[in-house]
């Protein structure tokens, strides 16, 4: 059958807004054992509709992430796709959840943690809940699995990782944030963003296509397609550079209040560009921080 199971990260949009309760922001305070605890109960609890992770998640991330079974179908597998969430750990994209609000991002409003001890802790209290999948499992069964998460997931993932290296597995990780034994890391490369398209927010995805596309078709590494992946992304990068001074986060804040005064209707990512239009610097996942926290949604 070929199997390869594809792991991925959930993303904030959702196709409904979660009941305020199953928002981290309003987790009382306390150690984080304590929190994690609530948290899980409030899920096993939640009375609001129930959703497939497959149709809870929006946004154009999102619909990359869905379309990367079709791509691994094309390069000869089978492809299962999981979904790793800072509120619900791993599971299967045919899995049910409520709608919530939870991340590993710093400075955000529904932030889980503030560090990165912190959301290594936190997933491990996740792993427990009722539903989740277990990497090296997953990997195991299958003889192989493709990892597609960014730094602040991989440092929260990282015992998960450092189980799936010790495994005899075939195991590709896009993204990441370090390298281990045991895993073909393919660092994040924002170099290639023009040639592959896109906001930085969906590179992993979009190079995870990439690779796959460059796959020999049915085997998820060998050193042929490794030598034309690196071949192709050494002749396609294009490193990007702007002249931004960077700010602090009350004067994103407050460009923030007065746009959405002036213009009610414009989304966070035009806001964005509006603000890097005038010069300003602000990365992506900082400045929807910054917009969440702010104006809620």
């Amino acid at each position: 059958m070929n199997e390869l199971p594809i792991v991925v990260t959930c993303t904030d949009r959702k196709a409904s807004p979660p009941q305020a309760d199953l928002q981290a922001r309003a987790l009382p305070t306390g150690d984080l054992p304590q929190r994690a605890r609530e948290w899980a109960y409030r899920l096993r609890t939640a009375q609001s509709r129930q959703t497939a992770l497959e149709e809870l998640y929006q946004g154009d991330q999102w619909r990359r992430a869905l379309a990367l079974t079709d791509v691994a179908s094309r390069a000869g597998f089978t492809p299962r796709l999981y979904v790793a969430s800072a509120g619900l750990g791993l599971r299967p994209v045919s899995s049910l959840a409520p709608s919530y609000a939870a991340t590993f991002l710093p400075r955000h409003a529904d932030s889980v943690a503030s560090s990165s001890t912190q959301t290594t802790q936190w997933w491990d209290h996740l792993r427990l809940l009722d539903g989740t999948s277990d990497l090296s499992q997953i990997a195991t069964a299958a003889g192989r699995v493709l990892v597609v998460i960014s730094a602040p997931y991989a440092q929260a993932m990282h015992h998960d990782l450092l189980a799936l290296a010790a495994t005899d597995t075939d195991v590709v990780l896009i993204g990441g944030a370090t390298h281990l034994d045991g895993i073909l890391r393919v660092p994040a490369n924002a170099a290639l963003r023009q040639a592959l398209g896109g906001t930085l927010t969906s590179l992993n995805v979009r190079m995870a296509a990439s690779w796959l596309e460059h796959c020999t078709p049915g085997r998820l590494t060998d050193p042929d397609a490794q030598t034309r992946w690196h071949h192709w992304a050494t002749q396609a990068a294009r490193p990007e550079r702007y002249d931004r001074a960077p700010v602090p986060d009350e004067t994103v804040i407050a460009f923030i209040k007065e746009m959405k005064r002036l213009h009610p209707d414009s989304s966070r990512t035009r806001l964005l560009r509006l603000f890097r239009d005038k010069g300003m610097a602000c990365e992506q996942k900082r400045f929807a921080g910054l917009y969440t926290s702010t104006i809620g949604r």
